[in-house]
């Protein structure tokens, strides 16, 4: 098998890191164990994000002319070295995919998409032509991956049911695995470092610090911690971008000198770091799933979260954290029971080795991609 893989709203190869770019490379990751050879075939982007009909339409046709040189190159080229499927990553109506079912059906060869969305009501707005792209492309996937189940109600007026098939979002666990193994050590190094009382309870949360949805999660997050100062805490915050100064005031004001601001971290340093706290928490604004609440669990860190979007998909509620729409009452509730703290860090370790490891999706991306 050889697959042609896309993604267009950002690659993998991209310079700004995103949960898109983190994603996508984790999904050619996991093909690259299944597949004889997989190719990142373009780095076009076709997203737009002010609704301009104009950039639409220019995107469009640069990605008509693409797909035809696309096709030609491959026309020309050996059958053997001809891609036997097109995969493509993440496509909704902000970034359709102008490349996979043009070039799919040139070639007569399976379209995948892994991640979409649709809904009725983005027709005829500011981004009416991107939308009907994405729904054209949907409407021709022989296969469409879901990481949400959320997601599925839409896609089901698109696509027959028996087309639509779950995967849940997955990781590389080892790098947590292995730090979650060191939890004392990682404790007493970070203690050492930026002063923090090991005696009491550590939470955590690595996001990005920007307007928007994110900026939203923060100040809720501020919110919640705001009626808990009757306890001992305190907050270590992993990130850093142009809302930093927003983010900073905001939690400043809701519980006065608990927030330590690690800033910007590398995989590796943030992995010890998810492995010396004691919770993860995050209200999950608008997010699709949130790849730092799997990366937590995996260093065997209960997650505090919202029944949102794709969140049920990836933390398991009184298995491996807690899901409410009060965040106040999930932190207070594992604040003060650190014996249930543990038990539930231990089952969410667990549960992403087993159930959420790269592994685990390759295997099934290899049946699933076989049968096409």
């Amino acid at each position: 098998m050889r697959i042609a893989f896309y993604a267009p709203l950002k690659p993998p190869t991209h310079a700004v890191p995103s949960g898109d770019r983190r994603v996508a490379g984790l999904l050619m990751d996991a093909l690259e164990r299944v597949a004889e050879h997989i190719e990142l075939v373009s780095t076009f982007r076709s997203f737009d994000g002010d609704g301009e009909a104009a950039r639409q339409e220019a995107l469009r046709s640069q990605g008509a002319a693409l797909a035809e040189r696309l096709v030609e190159g491959w026309r020309r080229a050996p059958p053997e070295l001809r891609p036997s499927l097109w995969f493509t990553y993440h496509v909704y109506y902000k970034a359709p995919d102008w490349l996979g079912p043009a070039v799919s059906a040139a070639l007569g060869i399976p379209y995948v998409i892994a991640e979409a969305s649709y809904a009725e009501k983005r027709a005829g707005g500011p981004w009416a032509i991107g939308h009907a792209a994405a729904a054209d492309a949907i409407a021709h996937a022989r296969l469409v991956l879901s990481p949400s189940r959320d997601d599925v109600a839409g896609l089901q007026a698109l696509v027959p049911k028996e087309r639509i098939v779950h995967l849940p979002p997955f990781l590389h666990a080892e790098l947590y695995r292995a730090a979650g193994k060191k939890r004392k050590q990682h404790r007493e190094q970070l203690a050492r470092a930026r002063g923090l009382d090991p005696a009491v309870p550590w939470i955590v949360v690595a996001a990005m610090m920007r307007a928007g949805d994110k900026l939203a999660s923060y100040r809720e997050l501020a919110d919640a911690l705001s009626q808990l100062t009757d306890l001992p805490w305190r907050l270590v915050v992993a990130g850093d971008g142009s809302g930093r100064k927003q983010v900073e005031q905001a939690l400043e004001q809701a519980a006065p000198g608990r927030t330590c601001f690690l800033g910007t971290l590398e995989a590796r340093e943030l992995a010890t770091v998810y492995a010396a706290c004691d919770l993860y928490a995050w209200p999950a604004v608008n997010e699709a799933y949130g790849m730092s609440l799997l990366e937590a669990q995996a260093a065997g860190v209960p997650v505090v979260s919202r029944p949102l979007r794709g969140v049920p998909d990836v933390v398991m509620d009184g298995r491996t954290g807690l899901l409410t729409n009060d965040l106040t009452v999930g932190l207070r509730a594992l604040l003060t029971d650190p014996k249930r703290r543990e038990a539930l860090g231990r089952e969410a370790a667990a549960f992403i080795h087993s159930e959420r490891s790269l592994d685990a999706a390759a295997q099934r991306l290899g049946k699933l991609l076989a049968a096409l």
